[in-house]
């Protein structure tokens, strides 16, 4: 289960050394490769394949002409990349997507589950202040039992 938060940073080549943190809970899993991806542009999601293949799988059996899913496939293909991690821990974030979610320097790396996210520090940091976890999220959450 990945969770928590790690501070990290893209190079100026575009590669973002995983947190140790992470890497741990996934290499001896999943290995070092990963579909690297985004559903809007503002971020960009780490998926090890093994993660993103069942992703896909599921996927391949939603009808292929809902205009949801159409919309779902070009994003993240359109933003997609496989990629694999080189020795160093480090995995390249290709250049219309670190662009889009303009992921240089320092980088907000958040455990979503089955794989990472990775924001703009800054970006993140005032979106969750613009849109912070309210009473009614909570009420809604408790009533599904979360």
């Amino acid at each position: 289960m990945l969770r928590g938060n790690a501070l990290a940073k893209v190079d100026e080549k575009g590669r973002l050394k995983v947190p140790a943190v992470f890497r741990a809970l996934i290499e001896p899993t999943y290995g070092t490769e990963y579909f690297v991806t985004s559903l809007r542009g503002e971020s960009v999601r780490l998926y090890p394949m093994g993660v993103w293949s069942r992703f896909e799988e599921r996927l391949a059996k939603a009808p292929a002409f809902d205009p949801a899913v159409m919309r779902l496939r070009n994003a993240v293909n359109y933003y997609g990349q496989s990629a694999s991690m080189d020795p160093q821990g480090r995995l390249l974030i290709h250049p219309l997507l670190r662009e889009s979610a303009g992921t240089r320097g320092e980088v907000a790396v958040i455990g979503q589950q089955d794989f990472l996210e990775v924001w703009n520090r800054s970006v993140f940091e005032e979106r969750l202040a613009k849109s912070p976890l309210t009473d009614q999220d909570l009420e809604n959450l408790s009533r599904m039992g979360i």
